[in-house]
């Protein structure tokens, strides 16, 4: 019965649960698992890549089974820490980083880079829990799937719950938001453990032109001039850039932003400029 399946998989004499737990952390902060088949752990899935490391991580998880003690060893580690720059020859020899001789780098989720945006212009509403709800969406959504009932259509929430996280987020199988599906978010149609992350021209686009992220762009906008009112150009450019990058610009970054920026004659729309480029560049969207 059902309390016997969760005995079995919580039992200490059970490692399987605490393996796919910790591996599916590690792939979070690794952009791979340490089992490069999380959805096999069979004899027919592909063997640990680091055996030792997995069962010493599943075996601390079993005695302390804490996520968030378990995701701050992982990412205080030196192994995390690394820089993640490296040769061609050393992506050719190891191209996946199965070795882990580097930092990891890998795009984020599209969950992860809404959420990111929202939280960098200060839109972000982070209550916990609560029923679902339904953030920006182009309209017709529904009516043009075919998948309303009795010709209802989705209707967008205003104020707070448009801005909350995307945990959060009402989802229609059949109609899965298009900024998300765009990004690589999977329709839950099916079971799906593992994302395809692709690298396309439409992914800028929504970057440039979907609501959600150009209403997160004009926010950030404003906070900067709000915040420094009397700083230079390249304070406020650099400012922006720490608050979705979370690192100063480059010499060569700056550069092209301040030219960006000097496109645009009023400073909101300069601003906005350059919080929608950057929302879309690797410094943003790339984890390394």
């Amino acid at each position: 019965n059902r309390l016997g399946l969760a005995a079995w998989l919580n039992s200490q004499e059970n490692p399987l649960s605490a393996r796919i737990v910790v591996d599916r952390l590690w792939a979070q902060c690794f952009g791979r698992g340490l089992v490069g088949t999380p959805e096999n752990f069979g004899k027919l899935g592909e063997p640990p890549a680091q055996p030792e490391l997995l069962d010493a991580l599943a075996c601390d998880f079993q005695a302390q089974p804490s996520l968030r003690t378990m995701l701050r060893r992982i990412v205080t580690s030196a192994t995390f820490r690394q820089s993640s720059t490296t040769t061609t020859a050393q992506r050719d020899a190891d191209p996946n980083n199965v070795h882990l001789a580097r930092g990891p780098s890998f795009r984020l989720s599209a969950e992860a880079l809404r959420d990111q945006a929202l939280a960098a212009s200060g839109l972000l509403h982070e209550q916990v829990g609560g029923p679902s709800v339904r953030p920006w969406q182009p309209e017709g959504l529904w009516r043009d799937a075919g998948v309303g009932w009795g010709g209802a259509d989705y209707k967008p929430d205003t104020g707070p719950n448009a801005h909350r996280r995307s945990l959060y987020t009402y989802r229609k199988r059949t109609a899965p938001p298009p900024n998300m599906t765009v990004l690589d978010a999977p329709s839950r149609e099916s079971c799906n453990t593992r994302r395809q992350n692709t690298d396309t021209p439409l992914q800028a686009l929504a970057f440039w032109n979907d609501q959600v992220f150009t209403e997160c762009a004009t926010a950030l906008a404003e906070r900067i001039l709000n915040d420094l009112p009397t700083a230079t150009d390249d304070e406020r450019i650099g400012r922006v850039f720490a608050c979705l990058a979370v690192r100063q610009p480059r010499a060569e970054e700056l550069a092209a932003l301040r030219s960006l920026h000097a496109s645009a004659n009023d400073p909101k729309q300069a601003l906005f400029l350059v919080a929608s480029t950057l929302m879309a560049s690797d410094a943003v969207v790339v984890l390394r």
